[in-house]
């Protein structure tokens, strides 16, 4: 797929992979629709983008755990460009806590942004889609594939999300809708910063080393190679990669090694 000219939304682009998705996207000639809740960042990258990439740019203010703001990001799209090619669901949020000391509210929370955001503005995104017979891309992780203990709600979200997207993909086999998940490693950004604590604050100062982790920037290259390869789904990282298959193939092997992973983690909950 040549992205010169397309038009690509992408969700939770104000930090991190979104941010880079945004500029890798724009820097292949990609017409851009960028929404988060933080509009005054969403400004700053639309304005360097245009000035650096002459392609247009549309900010939406957006929470995707509100239906409503789902789909006026679409709204806003269609406005102005009248046509969906690309729609990137990226917006999310993490959580750090054990499910017996864990509020039930933070999984929720979890679940609205994560899960119910990506299937609100799929939902809306997908008409257009199928006219354009164009590519719908899911960020999950490799909690998607496989679990790590204090994050039930983040996995559960990333699972809810492979099953959601591995269901369309087969709804829309023949249709020239292009369907891919998308699972990073571990990434430099903020998200383990903004993660929920058992009571719902933002866990603050990360427990990891962020320097040893892919950048954000990769992550933005590898999908948008992905997407225009079209491909089914990626697992980002070499590291992610020996997880992913150590967890499919050697499920119990897979249990000591990540609990014992975790438990050299700072402020560790064993």
């Amino acid at each position: 797929m040549a992205m010169k000219g397309k038009v690509s939304i992408i969700t939770g682009a104000s930090s991190g992979i979104g941010k880079a998705l945004a500029y890798e996207l724009a820097s292949k000639g990609s017409n851009l629709v960028i929404a988060a809740r933080r509009d005054s960042l969403l400004l700053e990258i639309a304005e360097n983008i245009r000035n650096q990439y002459n392609i247009e740019v549309v900010t939406v203010k957006a929470d995707v755990s509100n239906s409503i703001d789902c789909k006026n990001i679409i709204t806003k799209a269609i406005e102005k460009f009248n046509r969906i090619d690309i729609l990137i669901n990226n917006a999310g949020i993490s959580q750090r806590a054990m499910f017996d000391e864990l509020e039930l509210d933070v999984i929720k929370k979890v679940m609205d942004v994560n899960y119910w955001g990506t299937v609100n503005t799929t939902k809306y995104a997908l008409p257009y889609i199928k006219k354009a017979k164009g590519s719908i891309v899911a960020i999950s992780s490799i909690s998607g594939f496989s679990p790590l203990p204090a994050r039930t709600g983040y996995c559960s979200s990333k699972y809810a999300i492979h099953g959601f997207m591995e269901s369309l993909r087969i709804e829309h086999l023949k249709t020239g809708v292009h369907i891919m998940i998308a699972a990073p490693e571990y990434v430099a950004s903020e998200i383990r910063e903004h993660a929920l604590l058992n009571d719902g604050k933002e866990q603050g100062k990360s427990p990891r080393e962020e320097k040893e982790m892919l950048t954000a920037e990769y992550v933005a290259y590898r999908i948008v190679k992905g997407i225009k390869k079209r491909r089914r789904t990626m697992v980002i990282g070499k590291k992610g990669a020996i997880a992913v298959g150590v967890s499919r193939f050697l499920p119990k092997l897979s249990d000591r090694l990540v609990y014992y992973y975790i438990k050299k983690e700072e402020n560790s909950p064993y």
